[in-house]
């Protein structure tokens, strides 16, 4: 299928996302890779969040803000965005995160906050990406142990406290294979690759099959959670007497 105009338009490079999706499920992160279409879709969800759910990105529930007169500074996103720009933390232009190459997500879990466990959704980008996980392991232990020059601004730029830390822990856990992530959030596109990737695999695979859907009033781009995929059943152990 030809690739939609509004998909070129949006997607920016199709055949990079494309390439990006395909070592995505290369990875086991998808049964199979989403269309440029769905997509497509998926960045509508995420102008929706960023429209009617704004304070799911960029703030913190748990944590207080540094008490550095930057860190207070860049609470203010208004102030922090134009930062985080300059830094190459952030790319409004990429909402999905699939045209970022492994250093683009790298720097953008190192600088920009995540709450609670949302940067699993990029350590999962990141992970399709041979030793990407380890190198970032090693940048964030620099910045947690202060050995690195830039670790004062990089915890001014994430504005609260313990951010490094926890992404530290999250990295580890992540090399052990374990995302630390509950069933509830482990379906939710808001907090893992994986479930967004679903979530775009269950839209419409077409502009016109999308119209249809809208009209009939099953589009919908509010929070939501993902089925996650069925285990494979444990085979039934032998009777002995078979194997006699």
């Amino acid at each position: 299928m030809r690739t939609p105009l509004l998909s070129r338009l949006l997607l920016l490079s199709p055949r990079t996302v494309e390439r990006n999706l395909a070592t995505l499920a290369a990875a086991g992160l998808v049964e199979r890779a989403p269309n440029a279409w769905q997509i497509t879709l998926g960045v509508f969800r995420m102008w929706h969040r960023i429209t009617f759910r704004p304070e799911t990105i960029g703030t913190c529930a748990h944590q207080r803000t540094r008490s550095t007169w930057r860190a207070r500074l860049l609470a203010w996103r208004a102030l922090r965005l134009p930062c985080l720009l300059v830094e190459g933390a952030v790319v409004p232009w990429d909402l999905s995160g699939l045209l970022s190459s492994a250093d683009v997500l790298e720097r953008h879990l190192l600088g920009a906050h995540h709450d609670g466990n949302q940067f699993v959704y990029d350590l999962e980008a990141l992970s399709a990406y041979p030793g990407r996980l380890e190198r970032l392991e090693r940048l964030t232990r620099e910045v947690v142990e202060d050995r690195s020059p830039r670790a004062d601004w990089l915890r001014d730029l994430v504005v609260f406290e313990g951010y490094h830390e926890e992404l530290l822990d999250a990295v580890q856990a992540a090399l052990r294979g374990d995302w630390r992530v509950g069933a509830d959030e482990a379906a939710d596109p808001d907090i893992t690759l994986s479930a967004y990737l679903r979530w775009c695999l269950e839209q419409p695979a077409t502009p016109g099959e999308t119209w249809r859907a809208w009209r009939q009033g099953e589009l919908s781009f509010a929070p939501t959670r993902v089925a996650l995929p069925t285990p494979a059943p444990t085979p039934a152990p032998v009777p002995e007497e078979v194997l006699v």
